[in-house]
């Protein structure tokens, strides 16, 4: 194939998925390599963004989509008739800020850092793509291992979790170390005062970002 007709296939490859796809799977499809396709990727969405599209060509870790652009998420909203829903509670919110910054980590370092049982939002947050299971810890009881999902990403308008904001004062711990599951409560309190403060920055980018799965976010 040229290059534009590569360029093309890509373009329908992902506009087909409707879903994140692997940039492996992508050159396995076109019997190309990934710097090539990610080169052809970078291409893809320069031009999408220096022609003023209504798509846009995201980047979620090494994964690529197609999505609409958040300037457009009301006509888009009005077109299909989207209900607007109820926004995250900061229960969620702060459940996602423990799980984000130390993942992957267990139910019980979740309740350790915020005090209280856990179990339901976790359950809720997994049923909608935020967080996901990420096996089992090597301990007593083989509690199962929790950590956030690439529709986490989206949802926020990160492309990696390097993008995450820096926590204040001191870094957190991002893993569990066998026998040592204990967390400092200052740092419960750190991350929720540090998310609280987020919660309004985070709820606008959630609820405003395209017209697929970032409508997600913004329930309960």
């Amino acid at each position: 194939m040229t290059n534009d007709e590569t360029r093309a296939a890509i373009e329908a490859i992902l506009f087909a998925s409707g879903e994140p796809l692997e940039i492996t799977r992508i050159a396995e499809a076109l019997e190309s390599d990934v710097d090539t396709v990610r080169g052809f990727l970078f291409e893809i969405g320069a031009s999408l963004d220096s022609r003023g599209s209504g798509i846009a060509l995201l980047r979620l870790g090494d994964k690529y989509q197609l999505c609409s652009r958040v300037e457009y998420a009301p006509l888009i909203r009005a077109v299909l008739d989207i209900k607007k829903n109820i926004p995250l509670s900061n229960a969620a919110l702060e459940v996602l800020a423990v799980v984000a910054y130390n993942q992957p980590v267990t139910k019980a370092y979740v309740e350790q850092v915020r005090g209280v049982d856990c179990s339901g939002v976790v359950n809720t947050l997994c049923q909608k793509g935020l967080l996901e299971e990420r096996g089992r810890l090597d301990l007593p009881g083989r509690p199962l291992l929790y950590g956030t999902t690439p529709n986490f990403l989206r949802c926020f308008c990160l492309t990696t979790l390097a993008d995450l904001p820096e926590l204040p004062e001191k870094p957190l711990e991002t893993a569990i170390s066998e026998g040592d599951d204990e967390i400092d409560s200052s740092q419960g309190e750190q991350i929720r005062n540090f998310f609280q403060a987020e919660i309004e920055q985070a709820e606008g980018a959630g609820e405003d970002n395209g017209n697929d799965n970032g409508e997600e976010n913004s329930e309960e």
